[in-house]
Parts: structure tokens; sequence; C-alpha cells
């Protein structure tokens, strides 16, 4: 007897079938009209077969009424296709089905928006009508693709010799960062749970309960401000947490993991095998980030002293002052060899400016016109080589700044001077002029850039601007064609600072507050601005996707660290006491981290938009459109909790 609703899939028919009667059910994903032939392609959650039908089957009038979307069941037999109408796309392309019986098992209203093709549609609606969003086969493979990917990284934690642990979601408020979200409680009024921003102080009495190496795919929960790449309410990521580790043992225990993750879902993009270690404060400096995108080969260099004192007022006029720097940002030509020119170089002075700087110097090289030979200049008398009606002073003293060098066997000082003045590459715009030709060939040189090269200058206090220069080297990277698109790049950012001076002056944690100073209690009885952390993250083209420390076991160096952000021990045993506790009773070293399973599936997908890879998202506002959450309490709830809601401000 045959199964109510089907005896194959969608995706399961193919030339062995032909002749079979099967019966197949799902969504109508595209109605044809071929002159009193009805093609109907039918989609399932495995693929699609195309269906038919015409005048001679009993079918037929009911097949015509349906409509895109509806779900149906038919029966009909298996019949090969035309060689000439063969569909090589899809699994059952060399089949067709024949309806002999059709069954409305779900009509449909009409659409608000296509799940045939890719037509974008607004984002409200879209999460409006998320369960139709999700049909379409985009959508359908992002979803497949976390799936798969949650299910790959499980099993290998598992062949990693971890084990998986569960830890609770309704606990108490820890300062890790982010805003919690509270829970009521009935039983205790006046008191409120707390949904875990992450499992941080589970997964470390996992470790202190002698569990070694614990895994999770756990759900966190922070109130943040919405981003592209970071969901507003709550996201999975892969926690991890060993005992008897050091740094290096928690990065050799995740390399191997991610990295055999992006070789099996990168669809064939490279996945460097090299993972450099960047201090915190180089990745600012270099890449004006600390998740660097390294896909893009350019590096930022500081070139204060080539602008110290020199004829460019505004920069000289910064480097008097303390703490100012000037930063370059070379823009070597691309792939296709074309100059950067003054168009681009005016373009990326423009993008400055609308993020908010005055603008951003420039200097480009071109190819100068009937150079100078060396061997000419050291060969003739100056006299015999300038015309003093038409050589420049500047000229002149160059010439015999050149043959003064060479008098004196200075050859360095020659063919640099030769190639400052008289060389191939002639430098161009505003800046080269002010600080004049051995100033800007210094600068060639230590950037490393040729004719049809170009660099572009930032000062002032480097926190002020490196988020501007980091932004402006990826532009000029995509623009210019460095930025290699195929691949995954990642490195490990280290050396975090311990603390950071807040706005108000205050002294608080700048990243996870149980990570261990490097240098233990003694490191911390000095100024706590130059403590580094046991504190690292994991960057992969441009994103953070691990989050990790080696965490302070030892009660005393804990109370000190929190003692420094201003949290008393007193207020320390309230907030963690139940593990300070378990510290005084035989804490092992211990470190982990955390990948954000979302981000991870964002960037094998290929978005940008981490919406596009989980199910059911809040929008920008953390809003659940479909469900209508937040939504307002009934007075009975708040009765309930002793709860009162207070108007808006006005």
């Amino acid at each position: 007897m045959m199964h109510a609703y089907r005896s194959h899939t969608c995706a399961a028919l193919n030339k062995s079938n032909v002749g079979e009667t099967i019966r197949l059910s799902g969504w109508v994903h595209r109605v044809r009209d071929h002159g009193g032939v009805l093609f109907i392609d039918l989609r399932d959650h495995y693929g699609i077969t195309q269906v038919l039908c015409d005048g001679d089957s009993a079918a037929f009038k009911a097949l015509e009424a349906v409509r895109s979307e509806w779900v149906i069941r038919v029966d009909g037999r298996v019949k090969a296709r035309d060689a000439s109408l063969v569909n090589t796309k899809i699994p059952t392309g060399e089949i067709e089905v024949y309806v002999t019986e059709v069954e409305v098992l779900g009509a449909s209203e009409e659409l608000p928006l296509p799940v045939f093709g890719d037509a974008e549609y607004p984002e409200e609606t879209r999460l409006t009508y998320r369960f139709l969003d999700l049909r379409r086969d985009t959508m359908h493979q992002n979803m497949m693709l976390r799936s798969n990917v949650v299910r790959w990284l499980r099993n290998a934690m598992w062949d990693q010799g971890f084990t998986e642990f569960q830890t609770p979601i309704i606990t108490a408020s820890s300062p890790e960062g982010a805003r919690d979200f509270l829970v009521p409680s009935r039983l205790h009024p006046g008191k409120f749970y707390a949904l875990p921003q992450a499992p941080q102080q589970f997964k470390q009495l996992i470790q202190v309960a002698g569990f070694d190496r614990y895994f999770q795919i756990a759900p966190c929960f922070r109130d943040e401000d919405p981003r592209a790449d970071r969901s507003p309410t709550d996201f999975y990521q892969l926690d991890v947490e060993m005992s008897f580790v050091t740094q290096d043992d928690v990065f050799g225990a995740v390399q191997p993991v991610l990295q055999g993750l992006f070789e099996t879902f990168g669809k064939g993009r490279k996945v460097d095998a090299d993972w450099p270690r960047i201090a915190y404060r180089d990745s600012l400096k270099w890449f004006g980030s600390d998740k660097p995108d390294l896909r893009n080969p350019i590096k930022m260099q500081e070139v204060s002293e080539h602008f110290r004192g020199s004829g460019f007022a505004i920069f000289a006029k910064l480097l008097e002052q303390d703490g100012n720097e000037v930063r370059a940002i070379p823009a070597p030509k691309g792939p296709s060899g074309d100059p950067v020119g003054r168009k681009f170089c005016d373009r990326m002075n423009a993008f400055a400016q609308q993020q908010g700087l005055p603008g951003m110097g420039y200097i480009f090289w071109r190819e100068r016109g009937a150079p100078r030979t060396l061997g000419e200049i050291l060969d003739t008398p100056v006299s015999e080589i300038v015309d003093p009606d038409e050589t420049k002073e500047t000229e002149r003293l160059a010439l015999e700044a050149i043959q003064k060098a060479h008098a004196a066997n200075d050859r360095a000082r020659v063919e640099f001077l030769f190639q400052a003045f008289f060389g191939q590459h002639e430098p161009a715009g505003p800046l080269a002029k002010n600080i004049g030709p051995e100033r800007t060939e210094a600068i060639r040189q230590q950037l490393g850039l040729e004719k049809g090269d170009a660099a572009f200058f930032l000062g002032g206090k480097p926190e002020t601007f490196e988020p501007i220069a980091g932004r402006a080297r990826n532009v000029i990277g995509e623009e210019l064609g460095l930025t290699d698109k195929d691949s995954f790049r990642f490195a490990w950012i280290v050396d975090f600072p311990m603390y950071e001076k807040t706005d108000d002056g205050k002294i608080d944690f700048s990243h996870n507050p149980f990570s261990m100073p490097q240098g233990g209690l003694e490191a911390l009885n000095g100024d706590p601005l130059k403590v580094y952390a046991y504190q690292y993250d994991l960057a992969c083209n441009g994103y953070e996707i691990i989050s990790g420390g080696i965490r302070n076991h030892k009660p005393e160096i804990m109370y000190k660290a929190f003692e420094l952000a201003g949290y008393p021990n007193s207020e320390v045993d309230k907030r963690f006491g139940g593990m300070v506790k378990a510290f005084k009773y035989g804490a092992p070293p211990h470190g982990g981290c955390a990948a954000g399973i979302d981000r991870l599936v964002m960037l094998l997908a290929d978005t940008q938009n981490i919406r596009e890879v989980i199910m059911f998202p809040m929008n920008q506002r953390a809003e659940d459109l479909l469900m209508g959450a937040p939504s307002e309490p009934m007075n009975e709830q708040l009765r309930e909790l002793r709860l009162r809601v207070l108007p808006k401000e006005a």
C-alpha cells in the first residue's frame, strides 16, 4: 500500500524509475501552461521534480487551478525526458512525472513576496513573512549550511577529545562587556535572573570540577546594539575550555578544527594554513583594526620622522605635540598594472572627508620624462651640466651634493640622492611639493613603492584616525584589486591590554574580566594601563570569529584585578561568589575560547549580513516581526511578578 503522501522525495527519482507509478508531495514552485499541457515544478526540502498533465488526464482540471506555493500531492507515472529536454542542473533532470491524480493539501493566498528567483525585497517584509523567505533557494541553502556546520563542529570536537556539556540558561547577572537580559523572579519578588551572555563562569567551574576538555554549542544572550555582523539579542557559539593549558595549547587545539571547517565548507576557496600572531597594538598600527583582513596585503607604517620639521606645516605642527603620529597607507598598483593616479587619490581624499576628517594627504609617483643618468652626473662638472638661466637652485644643489657624496665614497648617499632628484620615480601631489624630493624619496623607499604607486597619509592621535585609516586601507585594497577575494586568511590577535580608561577617567576592564594578567599579581602593582592580558581573538577576512583567554584561576589575583576596576572584594564575592569559592578549593590553570557560529556561517555563505544565516532573526531594532516580540505584558503577569511599567519619559 502506498504512503499517504509520498513514495519518493522530489529529488529521488531518476532514469531507473521510468515506468513506475509514484506519489510526490510538495510546494508548487512554478507553473507553465504550454497550450493545453501544464508543466509544474514541484519542490520539497530535497529538490525539484517536473510534473506534467494534459487534457487526457482526469487530474487536468484540478491541476489547472493550483497556483504558486500551494501544497499538493500528485500520483503519476515516471517518464523519460527527450534527450534534448534533459536538465543536467538537477538530479531529477532526466525524468518527468505524468500526473494521473492530484490532491490539494494546502492552498496559498497571494504571496507578499515571491519564492521563485532572487529578487530583492525589503527586509521588513522578509522578516514578517520569514516562513516564506526561508523557502527561497538561497535561504534554504544557508540554513542547511548552518546545520551542517554545527554537526561538523560537534563531530570534530569529539574527535579532538572534547566532551559536550550543557550549562544553565537562567543564571545570575555578570559583567561581560554587554547588557544583560534580566528575567524577573516570581518566587523571589524584586530579584532577577539573567540570561547568560556566555557560559563563562560555568565552563570555568567545569574545569575546577575536573572535566578537562569541555565544549558546547551554546546559546548566548546580549542586549546589544545591532550591526550587520551581530545579532542584537541572541546568538550561538562554539564554547571551549581546557585545563592545564597555555595559550599555545589552545591555539593548537582550535586551528585544526577551524582549518578543517573552512576547507570542508569553503567551496574551494583557499584556506591559508599560516595563522600569524599579531599584537593588538601592532594590529591597530598596521591595519587600523583589531580584526584585520589579511587578504589585503597593505600594511600601514608610521612615517612621522619624515614630516617632523618639514615644510608641510599641518603635520609638522601636529608632531610638536606628544602622542601624535603620521601614518602612511601604501597604495601599490594592482594586478592590472594601471598606475594609481591623481583621480584615485582625489577620490580617497573625498572618502576621508566623508568619514569626518579634513582630508587625507597623498603622494603618487609617476615616471619621469628623459631622466639624467648617474654616469652623466658623476663624470661631468656641475658647471657644464646646468644652465644658470634654466636650472632651478634645488637641482644645482642636488647635483653638487651627489658629487660631494661620490668624492667621499658614500655610495648609499649617492644612490639615494640620485633617486630622489633624478631617478625614474617622479613624486607628484601637494605633499611632495611641501616636503621636498629628499624626504619624499625616503618615504618611497621606506614603503617599498615604485613608479605608478601612491601613498596616503593621516596624522594626529592614533586612536582618532586609526578606524578611518583601517577603512581607507580596505577601500584601497578593494578598488585596486589587491584583496584576494577567493581565500580565507586568519590571524591571532594577542596581548590585549587588561584595562582601559573610560570617558570619565576611571579604570575598567577592556576585555574579558576573567583573563589572567601577564606577569600575574606583580604586574597589577604597577600602572594598570600597561598590563597585558592573556587574552586573544582570532580574525578572519576582517571579522572577529573567536575570542578567548587563559583564565585568572587564583583568588588573590582575581580580587586585585577587580579592585583596580573599581570592584571591592565584597562586590566580587557577591557577583562571582561561586567561582571565587571554587578557586579556593584547588583550581587548575585553564583557558579556552568561543567561536561565533553565526559569523562562521556568514563567512562560509559569503554574505555580509548575519540575518541571512539565522533562521528567525530579529530586525535591526531588535524586533521579531513574525512573532510580535517584544510585546506588552498582561496586567496579571505584572501583578504576579510585583512589577510596574513606568511611562515613557516625555
